[in-house]
């Protein structure tokens, strides 16, 4: 198995040749380069896991390499090599962004255990970088926030199938959280410690949208100034995410099937093909059934994702997670915003619930953290709303008491308005009035005593 790609650099063609067994029989594949200039042009012009590079050489030694690999931004772990070793200088080339450093002549298992230390040490970092991009809460369900039926059902599903490699697409209208549903599939999955790779395919230029996917080559158009590794490679053995597939090009919808069908790509200026491990998760708004007809999506790509879809309901078709949904949106932008909103009056609570929500949860938050910000005390009124929400019809009002201000108060008169108004639409039916709330016959029973609803 390939271990990696390791570019040695020494001016000795018999260390180099030494080398190059040493790391073939370990399992690495090897390329070389005889000083520091010929090193930058391989890097920029392929992609290695490791250099190990010889500090003294002629035309560019191993620190000025060093120097110029980390101007350029090549970000390659190095290993440096010296028969003069010193501390001082091993000091000098860790300054200067060495990985680790080897003193002349080593043993061949001194040579296998660095490189796999640094291999750990690379692992670590990208872990890292992965989790400060995400700035990655506590996951509960994927930091979505929801009890209602629809959305539970949805869990159970990813609970399912979350272990199987099974290409996922996600349905949804904007603002329903499609990249926390995917974020879920990817962490309740085997891949969960493997990155997960998320892109927009509607939000990067059609020319720059390949590069991002599958890589490019040295050269292979204007700004292509250093061989760079794409998304697809990035989220090797991991999880990639593909929002708003439906606004992929023709063109790229044809690579992308491709891809998915042979599991390998290719970079861009590249023939060569490269093996990728990866779990598709896609999203998107549109009906891609429908688009495939008009003939502006591609048919078998569309069943080539659509082996399991997921529909989000929108936020208002289920109205039992807005008491949820606006508390924890409290409690982040109270610690985000250092202030101690703890409660909402029942005026405003009535509008947050009676509105429609036409951009979803995403709108709501940003209902909230406004309201934060507007509000003079320790409660938010309807004052702190936007003018759309207050507009909202009074004939489609839910009662609540004047003087509640409690979001669990006011979450429990919810249920009671929504259980009335059910036992009145089914004339007292408590089994056809559960089947319509969505709860058991039990737990309608056990409401209606604990709510003193009995006589209803």
């Amino acid at each position: 198995m390939d271990k990696g790609r390791v570019l040695v650099v020494d001016d000795e063609e018999n260390m180099r040749h030494m080398l190059a067994q040493i790391l073939k029989k370990g399992g690495y594949s090897v390329d070389a380069a005889h000083n520091g200039e010929e090193a930058l042009k391989r890097i920029e012009e392929s992609v290695f896991d490791v250099v190990l590079c010889d500090v003294r050489m002629p035309a560019m030694d191993g620190l000025e390499f060093l120097k110029a690999a980390r101007s350029k931004k090549l970000d390659v772990p190095v290993i440096m090599m010296s028969a003069y070793s010193t501390v001082d200088l091993a000091v000098e080339a860790m300054k200067l962004g060495a990985s680790d450093y080897i003193s002349k002549p080593f043993k061949v298992d001194e040579v296998l255990v660095k490189l796999k230390r640094v291999d750990e040490q690379e692992k670590i970092r990208q872990e890292n970088i992965h989790l400060k991009k995400e700035v990655q809460e506590e996951l509960r369900f994927g930091n979505i926030i929801a009890r209602s039926l629809n959305m539970k059902e949805i869990f159970d599903t990813i609970e399912k199938v979350a272990g199987y490699k099974t290409t996922v697409l996600i349905v949804g209208e904007s603002g329903t959280g499609k990249e926390l549903l995917a974020r879920a599939v990817h962490y309740h999955s085997p891949r969960a410690e493997k990155p997960f790779v998320a892109i927009n395919c509607g939000a990067i230029p059609e020319n720059l949208l390949e590069s991002e996917l599958f890589g490019h080559h040295k050269g292979s158009f204007t700004d292509a100034v250093r061989t760079k590794r794409g998304l697809f490679e990035e989220a090797h053995e991991g999880t990639l995410f593909l929002d708003e597939i439906g606004e992929l090009p023709i063109l790229l919808q044809v690579k992308l099937l491709r891809a998915l069908q042979e599991e390998e790509i290719r970079r861009v200026g590249e023939n060569q093909p490269i093996k990728v491990d990866v779990r598709i998760v896609a999203a998107t708004v549109h009906d891609l059934a429908q688009k495939a007809q008009e003939g502006s999506f591609r048919s078998d790509l569309f069943y080539r994702l659509n082996v399991l879809t997921l529909r989000i309901p929108p936020l208002r078709e289920r109205q039992e997670d807005i008491p949820l949904l606006v508390n924890h949106f409290l409690q982040k932008f109270n610690r985000k915003l250092e202030t101690r909103i703890e409660k909402i009056a029942p005026e405003a609570f009535r509008l947050l619930l009676n509105y429609n929500w036409p951009g979803n949860v995403r709108e709501l938050e940003n209902v909230v953290e406004r309201a934060i910000i507007l509000s003079n005390n320790n409660f938010i009124t309807e004052e702190a709303l936007p003018l759309e929400l207050r507009n909202v019809s009074s004939a489609e009002s839910a009662s609540f008491s004047s003087n509640e201000f409690s979001l669990k108060k006011a979450s429990r008169l919810l249920e009671i308005e929504l259980i009335k108004k059910t036992l009145k639409k089914t004339n007292g039916n408590h089994t056809q009035a559960a089947k319509i709330l969505e709860i058991s016959l039990r737990a309608l029973l056990y409401k209606l005593k604990k709510y003193k609803l009995n006589k209803l």
